[in-house]
């Protein structure tokens, strides 16, 4: 007896022992098929999260003691980080501050856990909203903000900050670093060339991340060399693969043409060798590229597609649909050889992006949603941009590595974000099919990790009934 009562003592301490020994998550995604956006590999894994971070990852064969506050099982799920728009914004003044806060429930129901917003006048309140999504008081995707953009005297945009003079700039900087903001954004309405590169500069000294369009009266290599870390949209790119930059760029100078004057001009004079020189230049630099091809794919041919009836619309506020109307008409009031040389260049740009990429140019997936940019609906659009990548000749694994991935990688934010590993935060959208097989497929969401918080389908079809209109 005495023998049996020691074996169960010992029986009975070791099972105590066990459960204390047992780690605790708060939650554990088991058996899914985890994507390495670095490799393309496919890893069948457990992912262990507490605090909103990843604390462990095993292959799912591993017998793994554990205890969770929530288990999910991802058989058949394929996992990645979730999704960055690397190119929105938030505007259209203080009328539409409500309609864009909409826009963060958008951004999570399809799957995007982080945004880049690339200048407005709505700083106020996505400092707030930042702050309150960070501290779990509101749903929405981390967001990166420029803040207002820097431009010239009588900027096109409001509450961009005007530069007339070197002093102007450290002033437009100091509030920028004051807000503060995560990236500088610079837009070329107004702003004269040499204080656009003197821009570029002084941020530079300052450690500050700078990206932003180009005025045509500087070359795409002055701009590279002054510093910029990445360029938004495919005409300055373009500028800078011509072999008559130089002489197309002091015509421009001299006020003998215009910008869209200017661009089958580009087009006409694009040369190979001259590209390459310049996408070697760029990847040396380390500079990337935001192509925002489906914008441009949507707007070359409003002529031709009626989007009244577009299912998205009835989550876009009126306001924000008051705002497309610019477009639209300047779209239907184009002569009929303008909108040709639109929709020529809209194929060029497919191109450009295709050879970009081949050069091994980091690209940045970016939708540029958001008030005036007729149609291109927030959350969705940044889907469509992948798709655009892909059906000009980019593999569904490199258009994935131009959302979380690169995005990261360009704000310095990839010690957090960019992947699927152990210390990173859990970001994560849980997908119902392969990825890298078709890229319509990133549209299939499953779930979506925010914030130590999941999101199934039920969920998310909630958020957008709260913003649907009628």
């Amino acid at each position: 007896m005495k023998s049996i009562s020691i074996l169960l003592l010992s029986t009975f301490i070791g099972i105590s022992c066990s459960e204390e020994k047992k780690e605790r998550f708060d939650l554990v995604i088991q058996n899914g098929n985890s994507i390495d956006l670095e490799t393309g590999t496919i890893l069948k894994q457990d992912i262990f999260i507490s605090q909103g971070r990843i604390k462990k990852i095993s292959n799912s064969n591993d017998k793994t003691s554990f205890e969770a506050e929530q288990t999910l099982d991802a058989n058949e799920k394929y996992i990645l980080p979730g999704f960055w728009d690397n190119h929105v914004h938030f505007r259209g003044g203080d009328s539409l501050i409500d309609a864009n806060k909409n826009f963060l429930k958008l951004y999570i129901a399809n799957g995007i856990t982080t945004v880049r917003d690339a200048g407005g006048d709505l700083t106020t309140s996505v400092m707030q909203w930042k702050k309150a999504i960070e501290n779990k008081k509101l749903i929405g995707p981390t967001i990166f903000t420029s803040g207002p953009k820097i431009d010239g005297i009588a900027a096109t945009w409001a509450g961009s900050l005007e530069v007339g003079n070197e002093i102007d700039i450290k002033n437009a900087l100091d509030i920028l670093q004051r807000i503060p903001s995560d990236f500088v954004k610079l837009y070329d309405s107004r702003i004269s060339g040499d204080l656009y590169l003197k821009t570029i500069a002084e941020a530079k000294k300052r450690g500050l991340i700078i990206s932003g369009h180009m005025p045509f009266t500087v070359t795409l290599n002055e701009t590279v060399g002054a510093g910029i870390d990445a360029i938004e949209h495919l005409y300055y790119i373009m500028k800078g693969c011509s072999s008559n930059e130089i002489e197309i760029t002091q015509r421009l100078q001299k006020k003998e043409i215009g910008f869209w004057d200017a661009m089958p001009l580009l087009m006409q004079s694009y040369h190979d060798t001259t590209a390459k020189k310049t996408f070697r230049y760029l990847k040396d630099n380390n500079v990337y590229v935001v192509p925002t091809l489906y914008i441009g794919k949507v707007l070359s041919y409003l002529d031709e597609v009626d989007h009244s009836n577009d299912p998205y619309l009835k989550y876009i506020a009126p306001g924000i649909q008051k705002t497309y109307e610019g477009r639209i008409k300047r779209a239907m009031n184009s002569s009929g050889k303008a909108i040709q040389d639109r929709k020529h260049l809209d194929q060029f740009f497919g191109r450009l992006t295709k050879s970009l990429n081949d050069e091994g140019v980091g690209l940045l997936a970016g939708s540029d949603s958001g008030a005036y940019n007729s149609y291109i609906y927030p959350g969705v659009s940044l889907h469509k941009e992948l798709e655009q990548m892909v059906a000009n000749g980019i593999s569904p694994l490199a258009a994935l590595r131009t959302s979380a991935y690169n995005g990261a990688k360009f704000l310095k934010k990839d010690n957090d974000y960019g992947n699927v590993s152990v210390g990173k935060l859990a970001d994560l959208v849980l997908l119902e099919a392969n990825p890298l097989e078709d890229i319509t497929n990133t549209q299939k969401i499953h779930c979506v990790v925010k914030n130590n918080i999941t999101y199934f389908q039920t969920e998310l079809q909630e958020l957008l009934k709260t913003i649907e209109h009628q």
